[in-house]
């Protein structure tokens, strides 16, 4: 009878060591989830994304600087003139930051060490192109031979660096979307793990306390008792903290950062649209190209079918209607990805507002091309680079502090469920720990007056 009193003992420690064991390993991947989505996998596809959108604003203001520089300085329109001078030194100073930051942040990846260091060379050989248009522009008789040396370094944006910057963004979201798939599963393999130890330490315990009663002609023995409670409690705070981690990350994942990645997208093909816009109005060798240009990146952002744009802003404007008087999305692109994937507070509402700015923007366009085809070239470009209320640059403006407020509620989302599953971890651990730990403790307590006996 000893010798059974201790083998059910030693079975229920052993699976009391197992849980602790698997608990402990649950919590140490978690934590390094954590760790790696919160702090290496978002921040880098967000960094490469920031990348992509300076490199694109950059060559916009470029653009607008030598549309408002006049003629080596005479004329010179002074509001949007500095206006875009500030901007693109904000976006030179991102761009260049950036690159830093994925620099450091590639270390160890050979195919991710190559790509940014292509991106740092094409980016110094860009800079160097900007800045003799910009020097070929203060000449009085500069400005055709800055519009050719822009020529090349928007080539040299598009051709090269653009690519690059897109392919890195892509490369690190797949990263995110790798360590959010192996940690899923992990997951669940870990739960069913944690149900099976469970299940045997419960069936170990319920053994214990039919044996201990029927032998010792006793109700109830309370150590073993209070055992299988505590058994039961870390079994319920293991499968809470295994099942709302695993619901916390696809939150952060799917929900919330699936639209940060969308939407920084659709920001930085807004910029590289708006730079269109100034191409075709310096650039006038190059206008159809541009037109185009301009044409199939706006279908990427929202497209509604149309084949020119004066056909695609009255689809626009019919579509977008249809949506808003509930009849419907008749459209696709990156602004339908996010109104199929509103999942937070206040997040319909921004979307809306960023495609209510948008739909103004593209009859600003409109305007812009109607001024060009009637002559009125100086009229068009004062609409399209002025900030003046009412005006194209303005409009801009507006449609992109909403689309930034729309990743806003998105990327809030995201820090708040890392928080709550890192609250979760810190929380449930230690309770699942302390019941474990408990459940031994009482097993060894409650069998030892009954070994006592036999000395």
């Amino acid at each position: 009878m000893p010798a059974r009193l201790r083998l059910l003992r030693l079975a229920v420690l052993l699976l009391v060591v197992a849980l602790a064991v698997l608990l402990a390993v649950v919590g140490s991947g978690l934590s390094g989830t954590w760790d790696a989505v919160d702090g290496r996998d978002a921040p880098r596809t967000v960094s490469a994304a920031d990348l992509n959108l300076a490199l694109n604003d950059m060559d916009a203001q470029t653009a607008n600087i030598l549309l408002s520089s006049g003629t080596g300085g005479r004329g010179r329109a002074e509001v949007p003139y500095a206006k875009a001078q500030n901007l693109f030194g904000e976006a030179r100073r991102t761009a260049s930051r950036e690159l830093r930051i994925l620099a450091v942040a590639a270390e160890g990846d050979d195919k991710s060490e190559q790509t940014v260091a292509s991106l740092t060379e094409y980016f110094a050989r860009y800079e160097e192109l900007v800045g003799r248009a910009l020097e070929e522009d203060a000449r009085p008789d500069g400005k055709r031979a800055a519009v050719a040396d822009y020529r090349t370094a928007t080539d040299l944006v598009s051709g090269q660096l653009l690519p690059r910057a897109r392919a890195l963004v892509d490369a690190t979201d797949r990263a995110f979307q790798g360590t959010y798939e192996n940690a899923r599963m992990l997951l669940w393999v870990q739960l069913a793990a944690l149900l099976a130890l469970s299940v045997a330490l419960l069936g170990a315990l319920a053994v214990l306390q039919v044996y201990l009663t029927r032998t010792f002609h006793r109700v109830l023995s309370p150590g073993a008792a209070g055992a299988t409670l505590s058994a039961l409690i870390a079994l319920v705070a293991g499968l809470v903290l295994v099942t709302t981690s695993a619901e916390q990350l696809r939150v952060a994942r799917h929900d919330a950062f699936d639209s940060v990645v969308a939407l920084s997208r659709a920001r930085a093909l807004a910029y590289d649209i708006n730079a269109d816009e100034s191409r075709y109005l310096l650039d006038h060798d190059r206008r159809d190209r541009y037109e185009g240009s301009f044409f199939e990146k706006s279908r990427q952002l929202y497209d509604a079918g149309g084949s020119g744009l004066p056909a695609y802003r009255s689809r626009l404007e019919q579509t977008w209607r249809d949506y808003r008087d509930g009849r419907g999305m008749h459209f696709t692109g990156e602004f339908r990805h996010e109104l199929d994937n509103i999942t937070f507070p206040g997040e319909r509402a921004a979307a809306e507002r960023t495609v209510d700015a948008y739909v103004i923007y593209q009859r600003d366009d409109g305007t812009i091309r109607s001024l060009v085809a009637q002559g009125r070239e100086a009229e068009a470009v004062d609409f399209c680079i002025s900030w003046d209320e009412g005006k194209s640059n303005a409009h801009f403006g507006t449609w992109m502090d909403a689309l930034g407020a729309t990743i806003q509620v998105n990327s809030e989302a995201f820090d708040g469920a890392v928080r709550q599953g890192r609250g979760r971890l810190v929380v449930l651990l230690p309770v699942a720990a302390g019941a474990l730990f408990l459940a031994g403790a009482l097993t060894v307590l409650g069998i030892r007056p009954r070994l006592v006996e036999f000395r």
